[in-house]
C-alpha cells in the first residue's frame, strides 16, 4: 500500500502541475501568431477533392 500512498501523492501535486502546463502550452501553440493560416488550411483538407 505504500507505493500507492506514494504514487497518489506524486499524481496530486506534480500531475496536476504536468497537466496545468501542457494545457498551457497547448492553448500557447494554437493561438500563437501566425498559426491562422495554418488552422485554415487544415480545416480545408477534407473538402479537397482530389
Amino acid at each position: 500500500m505504500e507505493t500507492y500512498t506514494a504514487m497518489r501523492h506524486f499524481a496530486d501535486s506534480w500531475g496536476l502541475l504536468a497537466m496545468v502546463l501542457f494545457f498551457v502550452g497547448v492553448v500557447l501553440f494554437a493561438f500563437r501568431p501566425g498559426s491562422r493560416k495554418h488552422a485554415e488550411a487544415a480545416a480545408q483538407i477534407p473538402l479537397k477533392d482530389e
